[in-house]
């Protein structure tokens, strides 16, 4: 079956949203990995309009699964990484006026900045992944100049999310593509955006996707039923 790592950015959101100290995504990501979260992600953005370095250092001190990091390939968010060594970080573009992350890296224009925050990342024993859309050119070029510096590649789903009818499908067979491009080429491979219960089992079934990202969805379904029975929902849902 395939991984979920639940993402815990939204529980920090309600709370900066009083600048208060509850809820607490320390408390939200134990719950989650007792009913069965492999992992948990959280994105620390430069603006820290949810995520604070403190979670990192609370998150990475508390949870005993897989802590995904992530973050932009800047100086600042390249010293926090390397200062609590999560298990694994995930290169996200990231725009200060975007409401979340919209799209994936662009690696044939930024490729070489990812690279070098990607091989200071390495050298530390931190895991490196990174959020690209399922395009076939964008995992090409990745395929033909990252093999010494990142391990796998999370696939944006956001556009099949958004798609109906056979627009969806016509996007779950580039997902299915750049998967089994990725395979080939020795890399592990996720996936995540805008995930919810209704949409994505056909992800969840897709051979060699060993993890989805998954968290918006999570959380708002908590706030109604609590975060333990959104969870278990979700589980079921992928399974």
């Amino acid at each position: 079956m395939t991984d979920l790592s639940v993402n815990v950015d939204h529980v920090a959101t309600l709370r900066q949203a009083r600048k208060a100290t509850f809820p607490d995504p320390i408390e939200a990501a134990e719950i989650a990995e007792r009913k069965g979260a492999s992992g948990i992600t959280i994105h620390l953005r430069s603006d820290r309009r949810h995520i604070q370095e403190r979670d990192v250092a609370g998150l990475r001190q508390t949870i005993k699964g897989k802590l995904n990091l992530e973050m932009a390939a800047t100086e600042e968010m390249l010293a926090v990484a390397l200062r609590y060594g999560p298990d694994q970080v995930s290169l996200v573009p990231e725009r200060p006026d975007e409401v979340t992350t919209e799209g994936g890296l662009d690696l044939l224009s930024k490729g070489e900045r990812v690279a070098v925050a990607a091989r200071q990342l390495q050298a530390k024993g931190i895991v490196v992944s990174v959020f690209v859309d399922p395009e076939p050119r964008q995992i090409e070029h990745l395929l033909s100049t990252a093999a010494d510096w990142v391990e796998g590649f999370e696939i944006n789903t956001d556009r099949y999310t958004k798609a109906e009818g056979a627009a969806a499908e016509a996007e779950l067979q580039k997902i299915v593509q750049v998967t089994n491009m990725g395979l080939d080429g020795g890399l592990r491979v996720y996936a995540g955006h805008g995930l919810t219960t209704a949409n994505v089992g056909p992800i969840s079934s897709i051979p060699g996707i060993e993890e989805l990202n998954i968290g918006h969805s999570i959380i708002s379904r908590a706030v109604i039923v609590g975060m333990g029975q959104a969870v278990s929902e979700m589980l079921r849902a992928m399974a």
